[in-house]
This record gives C-alpha cells, sequence and structure tokens, in this order.
C-alpha cells in the first residue's frame, strides 16, 4: 500500500479525478454527487463497525474509543455531508468504484490491526492517557474542525441558483487552496498518532497521495479561471508555506 501510494501521487499528477468541480463526462456514467458520497464512504463505516462487532475484542476501552473515532469521522462524510451539498454536480460510477476499494482497504488495515492483529496488551486503558493518544486526539479534532469549516464556506459561496465559481476564503483559505483537504489530511496524521500503528501511517501518507495531487489540480484551475488575482494570494496547494 506505500509503494501504490507512492504511485498514485505520480499518476495523479497527470489524471485529474473527474467529481466537483472537476466533473466531466469522459469518465462514464454518473450518479448524483448525493448519492455518490454515500456510496463512496458508507462502505468504510459499515466496514470498521464489522471489523468491531465481530471481533472477540470489542469491549476493549481504548479500541472502542479509537474505532469510534474513526466512525464519527466517516458517519459524517457518509450521511452528513451528501445531505448538506448544495448544487447538481455529477460523480461518476468509475470513481466512486474506486473510492469504495480505497475505503475498505483502509478500513481493513486499520480495523483488523485494532481488533485482529494487534497484541491483546496493546492498548490498555493506560493507552487513553498516553501523550500519543493525547496529541493525537488534539490534532485529529483540529483536522477535523478545519475540514467541517472549510466545507461551510464553500458551501455558502452561493446563492440558489448559482454555477459560478467563486474564491473560497476565510479560515485555512488563507494559506492553502484545499483547506477541506488539510483538515483532511489533519486528522489522518492525528489518528497515525493516536493509534501508533503502521495502517494508521499507511492511511495518513495515502490521504496525501491522493489529495495533494487534486489540490494542485485546484489550484491550477483558481489560476486560469482568476488570474493575477488568485495568485497575488499567494497560496499553497494543501500545506501552509509548504505544497
Amino acid at each position: 500500500m506505500l509503494l501504490m501510494a507512492v504511485l498514485v501521487f505520480v499518476g495523479l499528477q497527470r489524471i485529474t479525478a473527474g467529481y466537483g468541480m472537476m466533473y466531466t463526462s469522459r469518465w462514464g456514467y454518473s450518479v448524483s454527487n448525493r448519492l455518490g458520497w454515500i456510496l463512496m464512504e458508507a462502505p468504510s463505516f459499515i466496514a470498521m463497525l464489522l471489523f468491531w462487532l465481530l471481533s472477540g475484542r470489542r469491549c476493549e476501552p481504548a479500541l472502542i474509543v479509537m474505532a469510534s473515532l474513526f466512525e464519527i469521522h466517516y458517519f459524517q462524510r457518509s450521511f452528513i455531508f451528501p445531505l448538506l451539498i448544495r448544487g447538481k454536480s455529477r460523480m461518476p460510477l468509475a470513481i466512486i468504484a474506486m473510492g469504495v476499494v480505497f475505503n475498505v482497504v483502509n478500513a481493513y488495515m486499520i480495523g483488523g490491526w485494532l481488533f485482529y492483529v494487534s497484541d491483546a496488551g496493546t492498548y490498555p486503558v493506560s493507552w487513553l492517557a498516553s501523550p500519543c493518544f493525547i496529541i493525537g486526539v488534539i490534532i485529529f479534532f483540529a483536522g477535523m474542525w478545519i475540514n467541517l469549516q472549510s466545507d461551510s464556506i464553500v458551501r455558502h459561496l452561493r446563492k440558489p441558483g448559482d454555477t459560478r465559481h467563486y474564491i473560497p476564503r476565510g479560515g485555512m483559505f488563507k494559506y492553502v487552496t484545499s483547506a477541506n483537504y488539510l483538515g483532511e489530511l489533519t486528522e489522518w496524521v492525528g489518528y497515525a498518532i493516536l493509534t501508533w500503528s503502521l495502517g494508521g501511517l499507511t492511511f495518513a501518507i495515502w490521504t496525501f497521495a491522493n489529495l495533494a495531487p487534486r489540490a494542485r489540480s485546484i489550484h491550477q484551475r483558481y489560476l486560469d479561471e482568476f488570474g493575477e488575482e488568485y495568485k497575488a494570494l499567494g497560496r499553497k496547494y494543501i500545506l501552509p508555506c509548504i505544497y
């Protein structure tokens, strides 16, 4: 998976996933964005829930907390975020299928590690008071806040019926083009720290490999559309002051 993340990062420099503002009919049959997000994100929520409920370790407090954090994110992305989407954008089935595979594999890595592969004593109750867990949780919720705030800013750029593009402003958009992606990346970096696991680290690296090239494409789209007005903002793609 780590090797594939590198290959995907390189490949996505040339191929732009056709959803959101980058949607094109070239990707084939599509469904509404709302349905697309539910179909793409819900399998991860369901997979983790099954790993959790079917495990003989399902009642261990530390595992309950860590699995719940994962589920909180995916419940919001699967069942709340889609209902808040405005407009009539489309999402290709090809993108949905790739997203499902990506999400389920990551749920498998993390859920499998937490409930089946890690030694029984890896995550005692005392883990919840460890520096790794506390720091990771702080970073995780900071990322979630950035993500939710950024989504809200983008969602309110247009009035009903308006189809034009606008420059997002406020929050972490002051520093990067894709503040919502920055938030999601921050979440999974925090999760990697709070679980201190290779699966968590791999997911964080995959998140960057998947979202960073898209942030770069969106940045170029804004430059093409708004020119010097956007260039003057001096924003990076996804990592403030870095990339």
